[in-house]
């Protein structure tokens, strides 16, 4: 079959990543003898730097990590909604949803936290250097990728006029970043530096990253970071907030250690996040498929697919949350995906069915049944992430914009990295990007916007709780082969990461392997698609029922046969759906292997 790019294979290292210079600054860790967790601390905070419209040091990442003869585990750097971030509270302010920007919609920042502990814990490297690399991305500069210009231009606006500190730093001399022009973050390489400074004294390398850690919980960037929230920033409600953010909010948060959520599927054992991301929807997308799948590819496979996917989401939408408990063992159980596969006939579903695992009886949220009905009258998803900071007058103010051709302008960010010892990670750095609140002034970075996801109608599993998470779309991958850790792989995409993700390795357990190994850039090179038949997660929470879209080189029969059985089926540009990375280890021979996606003509994977 065709593919863009060859499957890397090597035995030293292999890096794939969204953004070249991350997956080249991680490769340089591994080549100066770092592990794979040093190297995905240094692509981490290069991602920061190069990928600003995508994720920041203030947002969040859910990581995989499967320590070579160890036990996988997830470090989850998702923080809790502050204390006063009660649905009372934004109730009492006029609102029925958390905005999609703005202070209001921050949680506690989980991302720095979380990277620290995977470095003390798992890390060999001293701190400085694994931040070297960002450091000089951001005093220096880097040549920005289009995007970044392209994000920075729908939000000028805004910046010019209200977020005048973003300006400051995404608007040099009122200009827009340009491709062939450098754009550098001095205050970002001053707020590293300085940490780098303060720490330095602390003592071992232990000492010095547990150093960084209370600086950034109770030091200069704290303090910096609780001022902003108490400056009234215009969101996408169009009125000025205050966001609910504390000193102790921040102190009392760590990044935390937790067991995945697995399920076995003929050989393989796929390892997830909790109830609190999205990650089940793709276990549950495995355990709702028969024992014999209809030929890959064909019409009869893309609607069985599609199907599916929106039982399981519908479940994500009934079930799934951190402010209550998740019937997560009968979600997955072979009786109820048994009596679940029947629900799916030969035309599509228009209807928002979520099940009652052990009898109880489901429930949605006011908005989302509006939505499902289109009562709420927001027919487009939010089906990008980020979310991008509109003006107020916007038609749909903080969601990501839909093309004709049914692409959408956010994303994300992802990471994985194999080493030659066997380590494996894969991590989906997200939040506190450029367009989700003004630029902190002292840091050059944002907070973020993650408690948009939470709902404001009480007794939800997703509800907006203090000191509970929101539940988030970052949802990173890996797959055990007999029990050994085989492939980390992820992609950026709200919603659509557990859509793509599961296309994707199915093309890679299903179809012929090359080289002796797996074929994960041919699973990522096939064409994939999505559908919008949920509430979205993302501010102004709108869903298209019946919707999927397929990109341009999906077999015109299949278009058609999808058509026939009722689906309502956009055709989008050739390469436009899915923005995965992957890597493998064979247990058996060491080869290790690599693959990143074309599309957006950014993302790379490196490795020897």
């Amino acid at each position: 079959m065709f593919t863009t790019r060859p499957t890397l294979q090597g035995t030293f290292g292999m890096v794939s990543s969204t953004h070249w210079l991350a997956s080249q600054s991680a490769m340089a860790v591994l080549e100066d003898g770092g592990n794979a967790y040093d190297a995905a601390v240094a692509g981490a905070f290069v991602l920061h730097v190069v990928e600003p419209h995508l994720n920041g040091p203030a947002g969040e990442v859910p990581i995989l990590l499967a320590p070579a003869g160890g036990e996988v585990r997830v470090l989850c750097g998702q923080g809790v909604a502050p204390a006063g971030a009660t649905v009372a509270h934004y109730r009492g302010l006029g609102l029925d949803l958390v905005p999609g920007t703005g202070p209001l919609a921050a949680a506690v920042p989980g991302a720095f936290d979380a990277w620290m502990l995977l470095l003390r814990d798992h890390g060999t490297k001293p701190l400085a250097d694994v931040l070297k690399y960002a450091i000089g991305y951001a005093e220096h500069g880097h040549a920005p990728v289009e995007r970044v210009g392209e994000t920075v231009e729908t939000v000028r606006e805004l910046f010019e006029t209200e977020w005048t500190t973003s300006a400051e730093v995404y608007l040099p001399g009122g200009r827009a970043p340009r491709p062939g022009q450098l754009l550098r973050n001095p205050a970002l390489a001053a707020t590293w530096q300085r940490l780098l400074a303060e720490v330095a004294g602390a003592g071992d390398r232990e000492a010095q990253i547990e150093a960084a850690r209370q600086v950034w919980r109770t030091g200069f960037i704290a303090e910096a970071l609780v001022r902003q929230v108490h400056r009234p920033t215009l969101d996408t409600s169009g009125k000025h907030h205050t966001g609910t953010l504390t000193a102790a909010d921040l102190a009392d948060w760590s990044a935390t250690y937790e067991a995945p959520v697995t399920y076995d599927w003929n050989g393989w054992t796929l390892c997830k996040a909790g109830p609190w991301s999205q990650g089940p929807v793709l276990l549950q997308q495995l355990a709702l498929l028969p024992p014999e799948l209809p030929p890959y590819g064909s019409a009869d496979y893309v609607h069985l697919l599609i199907e599916g996917c929106k039982l399981a989401m519908a479940d994500r939408e009934a079930w799934y949350g951190d402010a209550a408990e998740v019937p997560l063992d009968e979600l997955l159980s072979g009786a109820y995906n048994a009596a679940r596969r029947e629900l799916v006939a030969d035309t599509a579903s228009y209807e928002l069915r979520p099940g009652s695992p052990e009898g109880r009886t489901p429930r949605l949220c006011a908005h989302a049944r509006g939505a499902a009905t289109g009562v709420a009258g927001l027919g487009a998803p939010g089906a990008g992430e980020p979310t991008v900071a509109k003006s107020p007058t916007a038609p749909v103010p903080g969601e990501p914009d839909v093309a004709a051709d049914g692409g959408t302008r956010g994303d994300t960010c992802h990471l994985d990295i194999v080493d030659r010892w066997g380590n494996m990670v894969a991590a989906t750095p997200s939040g506190g990007w450029l367009q989700s609140n003004p630029v902190v002034p002292e840091l050059g970075f944002p907070l973020g916007t993650r408690l948009q996801m939470a709902w404001l109608e009480e007794g939800l599993p997703n509800s907006l709780t203090p000191g509970r998470r929101p539940r988030t779309t970052l949802t990173p991958s890996i797959a055990l082969r007999d029990g050994t850790p085989v492939m980390a792989f992820g992609t950026p995409g709200g919603d659509q990461q557990d859509q793509w993700q599961f296309h994707f390795f199915l093309a890679v357990a299903l179809r012929a392997p090359v080289r002796g190994g797996l074929d994960l850039q041919g699973a990522i090179d096939a064409p994939n698609w999505h559908n919008d038949s949920f509430p979205g997660s993302f501010y102004p929470r709108g869903m298209r029922p019946g919707s999927v879209t397929v990109e341009a080189r999906t077999g015109p029969a299949v278009v058609a046969e999808l058509r026939r059985r009722g689906h309502d089926v956009t055709v989008g540009d050739d390469w436009s759906e899915g923005r995965l990375c992957a890597v493998a280890r064979d247990p058996e021979s060491g080869i290790l292997s690599a693959a990143a996606n074309p599309r957006g003509m950014q993302g790379y994977a490196v490795g020897r």
